[in-house]
C-alpha cells in the first residue's frame, strides 16, 4: 500500500491531543478520544494487511504476530525496564509492586483487564499509576490476536465478499454492546476490547469499502469535516461525558472520513512537523504517560512546561534508536526461537512478576521506612470485623459485657478511633459497644450510592437499638465530609453519596435535608443517654505513610506534610457549624479533634517522625491515642 500521509498526520493530530489532555486536560478536555482515533487507524492499516493477504492467499498469522512484535514489543519493554530501573531507587515496595504488577500484566497485553477492576480512567487516583496507558497497546494486540484467527476460520467456508459482511456484524454489534455497557458501567468499559473493537472494525470498514472520490473538492470537503469532528470532540468532550457510548462516533467517525478521502495534499495534517510527529507518534505514546505520572508523584510545578517537550524528545530518541532497529521477520511457528522480542518480551515479563511476588523487593528499603509503610496496617486491633463489614446491623462486645460503659457508632471513622476510648478503659472490669459499620455514617433517611444501598437499612437498626440503652455514654463519629463534600483524597476515587428527598438535590438543598435528619437522629436517642459526636477529623488529602516513606527514598528526609488550619475550616467549618447546632438542639455534646490535632495555625500528620494516620483521613493506632485526653474528660 502507498505510503498514507494523511494517516501519518492523523497520527499527529492524535497523539498530541493526548499528550496535551494528560499534562493539561484543561486545555483540551476531551483529548483523550485521541486513542479512539488511533483505534480507528490500527484497523485500517491491520485489516488491508489481513484481508490483501487473505484474498491472494499469502497471509500467514506466525508473521503476521512477529511483525506486530517487532513494532510493538522493543518501545514498550525499553519504557518498562527504565521504569523498573527507577522504580527499585524511588519507589517505596507498595509502589514497586504495583509497578511489577503492571509491566507483568502490560506485557502479556492484559493491562487493560487490570485496570478495568480499579477506578475510572478519569478517576485521580489513575495518575498513581505508571503503565495505565498501556490499556489501548493490550486492547489492540487482542484485536491483532483475535481478528485474524476469525478471519482465516471464517475463510474456508465464506467468499470474500461474505467475509467483508462478517466485518460489519462485527462492528455492529460491538457498537450496540459498546453503548450498553457504556451507560450499564462506563468505567468498566472504557478499558474492554469487546466495547472499543468498532472503532478498529471500522477503520478496517474504511479499507474494504473504499470510497471512490474523483473530485478534488469533494475530497477536500469529506477530509476537512473529518478534521473539524475530530477537533470538536478535543474541545467539546470531557471527563464528565459517558464514553466510550455513541458520543465516541464523533471523533472515531471523523477518522473514518479522513481516512476514506485519500486526500494527500492538506497542509492542515500533511506538513512538515505533523510528518515527524506522525512517525515518533507511538514511541511518543508509550513515554509520555510515565513522565505524566513522574509530574505528579513528585508534585512538580507546572510539570507540563516540561513533561510535554520531554515527551516529543523521548518519542523522537525512541524512535530512533528503538524502532528503527529492523529485527528479522519470520513465517514459521518453528521460528519462534529466532524472534529477539520474544525474549525481550520474557525478560520483561519475569522481572515484572519477580517484584511483584516479592511485595516490592522490601529488603531496598531501610527499617525506618518499613516502620513508616507499617502505619498503613496500624488499625483497631479489637475490631469486630463481622461488624466492620456486614450488610445487616450488628454488635459486639469489647470487654466485659455485663458492665457496658460506652457505645462506639459510626463508619470507619469510629473504628480508627475506638482504641482511644477502650484504652482509657479497664476491659476486664468495664466493656464496649462496638456497632462502627465501614462505609455506614449514622444518620436516619439517608440514600446511599448503590454498593452501600444496605447502609440505610443499617442506620434504621442502629436508631431503635441505641432508643433501648438507657444512660450509656453514645459516641457518634462519621465521616460526613466525603458523602457532602466529595472525597479529597488523590489516592482514591469519588464514589460515595449520600442523597435524601432527591438525588440530584443542590449542595445547600441536601446540606439543609442532612440537618434535619441528623437532628432527628440525635434528638430522639439523646433523652436516654448522654450522646458525644466527634466533629471532623482534619483529612490530609494524600495517603501519609506512603508519602512520607517517598520522601524519604527521594530526599532523604521527611518534609511537613501538615495542611494548614484554614484548609480544614474551609472544608469543615459548615458542617462542624450543623454539627454543633443539632447538638445544642437535642441537649448533646461535641467532642472536637482539631483542639488536639490542629495546633500553631496547622494540623498534624505525624508525630515523632511517624505518621498519624493509616492513610489521608483515618488515624491509625499510633495516631488516635493522641484524642485520649479528649475522651478521659468524659469518660473518667
Amino acid at each position: 500500500m502507498q505510503f498514507r500521509y494523511d494517516i501519518n498526520g492523523l497520527r499527529a493530530i492524535a497523539v498530541l491531543a493526548v499528550v496535551i489532555f494528560h499534562f493539561n486536560p484543561q486545555w483540551l478536555p476531551g483529548g483523550f478520544a485521541g486513542v479512539d482515533v488511533f483505534f480507528v487507524i490500527s484497523g485500517f492499516l491491520m485489516t488491508s494487511i489481513i484481508f490483501g493477504g487473505v484474498e491472494k492467499n499469502t497471509f500467514k498469522l506466525f508473521k503476521f504476530y512477529n511483525a506486530r512484535a517487532n513494532r510493538i514489543i522493543p518501545v514498550l519493554a525499553a519504557m518498562s525496564a527504565v521504569l523498573l530501573v527507577f522504580g527499585w531507587f524511588y519507589l517505596t515496595p507498595i509502589d514497586y509492586r504495583d509497578l511489577g504488577r503492571q509491566v507483568e500484566k502490560s506485557s502479556l497485553f492484559i493491562s487493560n483487564l487490570l485496570f478495568a477492576k480499579g477506578g475510572g480512567y478519569f478517576d485521580t487516583a489513575e495518575h498513581t499509576k505508571w503503565l495505565l496507558h498501556t490499556w489501548s497497546l493490550s486492547v489492540e494486540w487482542q484485536f491483532y490476536i483475535f481478528f485474524p484467527i476469525l478471519i482465516v476460520i471464517l475463510k474456508k467456508y465464506l467468499s470474500f465478499k461474505n467475509l467483508k459482511r462478517v466485518v460489519i456484524g462485527l462492528f455492529l454489534a460491538s457498537f450496540i454492546y459498546c453503548i450498553y455497557t457504556t451507560y450499564k458501567d462506563s468505567k468498566t468499559a472504557y478499558f474492554l476490547l469487546t466495547s472499543r473493537a468498532w472503532e478498529m472494525l471500522l477503520g478496517g470498514l474504511a479499507f474494504l469499502y473504499p470510497w471512490s472520490l474523483k473530485n478534488k473538492i469533494t475530497k477536500i470537503t469529506v477530509q476537512s469535516l473529518g478534521i473539524v469532528l475530530i477537533v470538536t470532540s478535543y474541545f467539546f468532550m470531557s471527563k464528565d461525558t459517558l464514553w466510550p457510548g455513541y458520543m465516541a462516533l464523533i471523533p472515531v467517525f471523523g477518522a473514518y472520513l479522513i481516512i476514506v478521502s485519500n486526500y494527500q495534499n492538506n497542509f492542515v495534517i500533511n506538513n512538515p512537523t505533523f510528518s515527524y510527529i506522525g512517525k515518533w507518534s507511538y514511541s511518543i505514546y508509550v513515554w509520555h504517560w510515565p513522565l505524566v505520572v513522574l509530574g505528579f508523584y513528585f508534585a512538580f510545578e507546572n510539570w507540563w512546561m516540561y513533561g510535554i517537550p520531554l515527551s516529543l524528545l523521548l518519542g523522537f530518541l525512541s524512535y530512533q534508536f528503538i524502532e528503527k532497529i529492523n529485527f528479522p521477520r519470520y513465517s514459521s511457528w518453528k521460528e519462534i526461537y529466532k524472534v529477539k522480542p520474544f525474549y525481550i518480551f520474557l525478560v520483561i515479563l519475569v522481572c515484572g512478576y519477580t517484584i511483584k511476588k516479592t511485595d516490592g523487593m522490601e529488603f531496598r528499603v531501610s527499617e525506618k521506612i518499613t516502620t513508616i509503610l507499617n502505619e498503613v496496617n496500624n488499625d483497631f486491633p479489637q475490631r469486630c470485623e463481622s461488624v466492620f463489614a456486614s450488610e445487616k446491623f450488628e454488635t459486639c462486645i469489647i470487654g466485659n459485657k455485663d458492665n457496658i460503659k460506652a457505645i462506639i457508632l459510626g463508619d470507619s471513622h469510629a473504628d480508627a478511633i475506638a482504641s482511644s476510648i477502650t484504652s482509657i478503659l479497664n476491659l476486664s472490669k468495664d466493656g464496649v459497644i462496638y456497632a462502627a459499620r465501614s462505609g455506614c455514617p449514622y444518620i436516619l433517611n439517608a440514600s446511599f450510592n448503590e454498593d452501600i444501598s444496605f447502609c440505610t437499612k443499617i442506620n434504621e437498626d442502629r436508631h431503635q437499638y441505641l432508643k433501648q440503652h438507657k444512660n450509656t455514654p453514645i459516641f457518634i463519629v462519621n465521616r460526613y465530609l466525603e458523602r457532602m463534600e466529595g472525597e479529597n483524597n488523590i489516592d482514591r476515587a469519588n464514589s460515595q453519596i449520600i442523597y435524601f428527598s432527591d438525588k440530584k438535590s443542590t449542595k445547600k438543598e441536601k446540606y439543609l435535608e442532612f440537618k434535619d435528619n441528623f437532628e432527628k437522629s440525635i434528638c430522639d436517642i439523646s433523652p436516654n443517654s448522654p450522646v458525644y459526636i466527634v466533629s471532623t477529623i482534619p483529612e490530609m488529602g494524600i495517603n501519609i505513610p506512603p508519602l512520607m516513606a517517598k520522601q524519604i527514598m527521594s530526599l532523604n528526609k521527611i518534609l511537613d506534610n501538615s495542611i494548614s488550619y484554614s484548609q480544614y475550616q474551609n472544608r469543615s467549618s459548615q458542617m462542624n457549624k450543623l454539627l454543633e447546632d443539632v447538638a445544642q438542639k437535642c441537649n448533646a455534646k461535641i467532642l472536637d479533634p482539631s483542639k488536639i490535632l490542629c495546633q500553631q495555625g496547622k494540623c498534624i500528620s505525624e508525630y515523632k517522625g511517624r505518621s498519624i494516620y493509616r492513610d489521608g483521613d483515618h488515624l491509625s493506632e499510633y495516631g488516635n491515642k493522641i484524642l485520649t485526653p479528649m475522651f478521659e474528660e468524659v469518660l473518667n
